[in-house]
């Protein structure tokens, strides 16, 4: 829980806390031991929980919902909010790096993705700082891997927490097993390993800056079409709010 609490306004009935530096507001929590689940908000995720009453109960009770996508940010400034956006894998390589710098880093972990993806992700973090301690798992689990991971996860208590598994059901297992280690950051982290391990590419910096990011990604993957189709349906919704 985040003692402080941050600004907050709303996409549609969702809340949105808005702050100019979320890892730092993060990084107090951290050291104050204080336990968050963040959500990073985008169109389809609002799209989803406005016909899935599971998914947005779980966005209403998170500790700090971030502004992820570019849908999101655009009906902010309708409200005349100007707030940044901050992209999960960007907040997630924050968190990473200032801990690099900490004495004793707290312990990681990354789970989700193909086998072996995030150990490739892990790699990439270890070859940058040698002393961070990451612990992986893979999203395939069997219901008896399942169950010797999260008795794992209760003993080790690592303090930040990045699960890949694809929304909703990335924040439908934070949301399941956040009481393994209360004292942790949970952040649901999408794609974010599969960049780390070099199976994917992050769009470039042209299309990040200009909140773009999601039609380089329809490049890349094609099949996800019918997803994005969930873009024009939350346009027309923030301009019926509107009106």
């Amino acid at each position: 829980m985040i003692s402080e609490i941050p600004k907050k306004s709303t996409v549609f009935t969702l809340p949105v806390h808005l702050l100019n530096d979320y890892s730092n507001c993060l990084m107090g929590c951290l050291k104050e031991k204080q336990g968050a689940h963040v959500v990073t908000l985008n169109s389809e995720m609002v799209m989803l929980a406005e016909a899935n009453p599971e998914v947005s109960e779980i966005i209403r009770q998170a500790d700090l919902v971030i502004p992820d996508g570019a849908g999101v940010i655009l009906y902010l400034r309708l409200e005349g909010e100007q707030q940044k956006r901050c992209p999960g894998i960007e907040l997630a390589e924050s968190l990473i790096t200032q801990v690099a710098d900490m004495d004793n880093p707290p312990l990681i972990v990354f789970y989700g993705g193909q086998p072996g993806v995030t150990k490739q992700a892990a790699y990439y973090w270890e070859l940058r700082f040698p002393h961070l301690n990451i612990l992986t798992n893979h999203g395939y689990l069997s219901t008896e891997e399942q169950q010797e991971w999260c008795q794992t996860l209760a003993e080790k208590q690592p303090q930040i927490i990045l699960v890949g598994l694809g929304v909703p059901r990335q924040e439908t297992w934070i949301r399941e097993h956040r009481h393994l280690c209360p004292h942790a950051i949970w952040i649901g982290v999408g794609g974010s390993f599969d960049v780390w391990s070099g199976q994917k590419q992050r769009a470039p910096q042209w299309f990040c800056d200009n909140n773009l990011e999601w039609l380089y990604r329809l490049y890349q993957e094609p099949w996800r079409w019918k997803r994005m189709l969930v873009l024009p349906q939350f346009l027309l919704r923030t301009l019926v709010a509107r009106k």
